[in-house]
């Protein structure tokens, strides 16, 4: 929706633009996002990015286009920067009454501004009975109620442009074809028949597909007391399937929520080699480090590809590997060592010796989640990096098998992962 604002002068009081309290957009802004933050209840949780992002920067576009049309000015490209805003936020899952509340308590703060600086201009002090008196000039009068009119006209614009803009991405987002598709998705994952459904949305079954199990992590500020935190891993979620849906074809089909999920990639969409930069992507995206598994398997055999996939991803989470896209061949030896049977409990006694020094043990998961990186493994227990060589020495001693060598590295990684599937 384009807001066109017609011509007209310039409202003045007394010689002075009525606009004069609001040209100092930046300050301004910023008070009033503060004002927000401690009134208005929703905006109090939304997260410190949208708050000083988004916010801040529509409030002072807002400010810009109240200055304009007070002048005369016509601003076009102020509200089409606050519709692709209000796009976003329904993207993001930001609610529309915390936008609509944010919007009228500004406006609130800039009419107060506004109206206490011309009435201010008409204060007469020596009044007969010697108290102020208002005394306005009929085109002074004429132009505070035009003021008043433009104020009100507007809010109404910015409303109707932020409702329209923000419905109007939302019904894009839940429209039936994206329901259509997540049903399609459900079916090749349950191994149903998809021809019809395929059909319906348009989307080609491809001979074979990448499945991709894919762990999402908490964002920080999802456990912020300051900050709701449903709210935080809505936009994430968000992000990252706007990421999918914008980056990649319609062909690529997932089923996701806020902490992980399934990604169906076709064969014949990607190259293996692109899968990485795909992870990357959507972890630039949902501004968390992704952790994903890969199998590569034929429509027919997506259900079974995709419960190895997680079974992979478990491990991923077993042994602390948290970033970047890990394939079967990576993690083989893993994989077969949590089959249950002799083999496995034999592994995982080998590390019984540790048991009585919970921080040799706790440095050696770390140590190997870090792919040996002594310093940051130190960083990350916050010890010296001497400390850990001593505590690698003290693993080799207890267990027999020396952390520093190849030989003894396998073993002892083998038995972690055998214990933990003992544990659990």
């Amino acid at each position: 929706m384009a807001v066109d604002i017609p011509a007209r002068a310039g409202l003045i009081i007394s010689g002075t633009p009525m606009s004069s309290p609001l040209q100092d957009v930046g300050p301004l802004a910023r008070h009033m996002v503060g004002h927000f933050v401690e009134t208005v209840a929703p905006c109090g949780t939304l997260p410190g990015d949208a708050i000083h992002g988004d916010v801040t920067i529509i409030t002072r576009m807002c400010l810009e286009l109240a200055v304009g049309m007070l002048d005369g000015k016509d601003l076009p490209e102020k509200t089409k920067r606050l519709e692709e805003a209000a796009a976003q936020w329904a993207r993001e899952g930001i609610p529309i009454d915390t936008i609509h509340h944010a919007i009228h308590e500004g406006f609130k703060i800039g009419s107060d501004l506004v109206m206490a600086n011309a009435m201010s201009r008409h204060l007469r002090q020596d009044s007969p009975n010697g108290d102020a008196e208002l005394v306005i000039a009929a085109a002074d009068m004429d132009n505070i109620l035009g003021g008043a009119a433009m104020v009100v006209e507007l809010l109404d614009r910015m409303t109707c442009a932020v409702s329209l803009a923000y419905v109007r991405e939302l019904r894009s987002v839940v429209s039936e074809h994206h329901t259509a598709v997540h049903t399609l998705t459900s079916a090749l994952l349950g191994g149903h028949s998809t021809s019809t459904m395929a059909r319906e949305c348009g989307i080609e079954i491809a001979e074979s597909y990448y499945v991709l199990a894919v762990s999402i992590p908490e964002h920080p500020e999802e456990h912020s007391p300051t900050v709701e935190g449903a709210v935080v891993a809505r936009r994430k979620l968000r992000r990252l399937q706007a990421e999918l849906a914008t980056g990649y074809t319609a062909k690529v089909l997932s089923l996701l929520s806020v902490d992980g999920g399934t990604i169906l990639v076709p064969g014949n969409a990607l190259a293996d080699e692109q899968l990485d930069e795909l992870i990357e992507r959507l972890s630039r995206a949902a501004r968390v480090p992704i952790a994903a598994t890969m199998i590569h398997a034929p429509a027919q055999g997506i259900p079974d590809a995709a419960d190895q996939a997680h079974e992979l991803l478990d491990i991923v989470h077993r042994l602390r590997l948290t970033r970047g896209l890990f394939r079967f061949d990576e993690l083989a030896l893993e994989y077969q060592l949590t089959r249950p049977g002799p083999g496995r409990d034999h592994l995982g006694s080998l590390l019984d010796p540790l048991d009585l020094h919970p921080e040799l043990l706790e440095t050696l998961r770390t140590h190997i989640s870090n792919n040996l990186n002594r310093q940051r493994t130190a960083r990350i227990l916050h010890v010296h990096t001497n400390t850990v060589d001593y505590r690698l020495k003290r693993i080799g001693q207890l267990t027999g098998f020396d952390p520093t060598q190849a030989a003894g590295l396998w073993y002892l990684r083998s038995a972690l992962v055998a214990r933990t599937y003992q544990a659990g």
